[in-house]
C-alpha cells in the first residue's frame, strides 16, 4: 500500500502544479467574465485536496520513514533532510492548500473584476510558489525522483 500511495502522491503533484500555474495565469487574464478561469481554480483546489489526503495518509499511517521520524522527532530535527519531511514539506503544502481555498472564497466574494483578479492572483500565485518551494526536487539533500513508477 505504501508504494502505491507514494507513487500516486508523486504523480498527482504534477496535476496540482499545472493547475496552480493555470489558475495563476487565468487570474492574470483581463476578462471581465466573473467565471473566466474558474475551471483552473476548481482543478487547483481539487488536486491540492487529493494531494493533502494522500500526504496525510503517508505522514500519519503508511510511511515507515515518517514513523521512524515521529518516533525520534527530536533527533530528526537535527537533520536537514529529516526536518524537511517532518516539518517543512508539510507546513508549506498545508499553507498552499489553505491559500488556494482562501483564493476561491475571496474571488467569489469580490465586488469588482479587478478586486477578484488581484485576490486570485495573490492567493493562487503564493499557493503555486509554496508548492514549488515545498517539492523535493532532485539534487537537494531531501530530493526525490521527478516521476515514480
Amino acid at each position: 500500500m505504501y508504494s502505491f500511495v507514494l507513487a500516486l502522491h508523486s504523480w498527482v503533484r504534477w496535476i496540482a502544479l499545472i493547475a496552480g500555474v493555470g489558475a495563476t495565469a487565468a487570474a492574470l487574464s483581463r476578462s471581465s467574465d466573473k467565471r473566466a478561469g474558474d475551471g483552473w481554480g476548481v482543478a487547483l483546489v481539487t488536486a491540492l485536496d487529493l494531494q493533502m489526503l494522500l500526504g496525510l495518509l503517508l505522514y500519519l499511517v503508511v510511511s515507515p520513514n515518517m514513523q521512524a521520524i515521529r518516533d525520534h522527532f527530536g533527533e530528526a530535527m537535527q537533520s536537514r533532510s529529516l526536518r524537511f519531511w517532518a516539518v517543512e514539506h508539510v507546513t508549506m503544502m498545508v499553507a498552499a492548500v489553505v491559500l488556494a481555498h482562501v483564493g476561491r472564497v475571496l474571488g467569489r466574494k469580490a465586488a469588482s473584476p479587478d478586486a477578484r483578479r488581484s485576490r486570485l492572483l495573490i492567493c493562487y500565485g503564493l499557493s503555486t510558489l509554496l508548492m514549488l518551494a515545498g517539492m523535493p526536487w532532485p539534487g537537494l539533500p531531501y530530493g526525490r525522483p521527478l516521476f515514480r513508477l
